[in-house]
């Protein structure tokens, strides 16, 4: 059973936290009160995944980060950020944190975002040797609206991208989170056309409409055309919607710390801190990623 270890010097919150990540039958949930007792912990015995908050005496969420990337390279960090520490928690993610949930939304996202996270990181471990002789690979897919189909697809993309030598295993995952983003605004946002108000609204309301717009049209014809190239010095994704697209110029900027905390930029900022180049077209219903070795 993966092991969640949850570092908060928040008594209150760190059982907030515990409590909702122990209502999944799957994950086994351990408590740090600070940094330091969080790698005394790290130094007993393997973590799958931790969760910290940003705002801690001592040694915050920042200093946590880069002590793990450089002590235990591959096992993921995910950040809880509150108002007033958005501006360490987007150096946390250019450090090396896996992903962030902003502490008004932990009901909602927190449970998801580990097990996604878990996921990844699995994926990786029992795929790692598949593809060890591999040194270039290009391929495309014209994917349904399934968003089922997103997590093979990144595990698929992941182990050719890891074997390849581009990234290794801790930035393997960083790049599987930008790529799940991007392939999840595509087609949620893009060919289902369901804005981020109605996403992170109501659970039961926005259940109802992805399952009437799968079934509808035009929505339920389109398709997601995606292309990997994969080189000696670098990485390509290339997502294309069907849908009317988007004004990219008119996107907020996601790391002003003052948007941290809006949900609806979460998928931006990953890909932007994640990548080494995002570009959209001028019609906004195809976005360009780039990760260099």
């Amino acid at each position: 059973m993966p092991i969640v270890l949850v570092v908060d010097d928040s008594a209150v919150d760190r059982r907030l936290a515990g409590g909702l990540l122990s209502k999944s039958a799957e994950l086994h949930v351990e408590y740090a009160a600070d940094g330091p007792e969080a790698l005394a912990r790290l130094e007993v015995g393997p973590v799958q995944v931790v969760v910290t908050d940003m705002v801690m005496p001592g040694m915050n969420g920042l200093e946590l980060v880069r002590e793990i990337v450089e002590k235990y390279r591959g096992l993921p960090v995910i950040l809880m950020t509150g108002k007033g520490s958005e501006e360490t928690a987007v150096k946390a993610l250019q450090a090396g944190a896996a992903h962030y949930v902003p502490k008004s939304a932990l009901h909602h996202q927190l449970v998801p975002t580990v097990e996604s996270v878990l996921a990844i990181a699995k994926e990786k471990h029992l795929q790692q040797r598949l593809l060890s002789c591999l040194s270039r690979s290009e391929f495309a897919f014209s994917l349904d609206n399934d968003p089922e189909l997103i997590p093979a697809f990144i595990s698929y993309v992941q182990n050719v991208l890891t074997n390849s030598g581009v990234v290794d295993q801790a930035s393997s995952i960083r790049v599987s989170i930008a790529l799940e983003e991007a392939l999840r605004n595509a087609m949620f946002h893009g060919n289902l056309e369901i804005s981020s108000a109605e996403r992170d609204g109501d659970p039961e309301v926005y259940q109802r409409l992805l399952e009437e717009r799968l079934i509808s049209e035009p929505y339920q014809k389109r398709r997601l055309a995606t292309t990997v190239r994969i080189e000696t010095e670098r990485a390509t994704f290339v997502i294309r919607d069907e849908g009317p697209g988007f004004d990219p110029t008119k996107l907020p900027d996601p790391t002003d710390p003052e948007n941290l905390e809006k949900v609806s930029g979460r998928g931006l900022l990953l890909m932007k801190t994640f990548m080494d180049e995002v570009a959209y077209n001028s019609t906004g219903n195809q976005v360009t990623l780039v990760k260099n070795k």
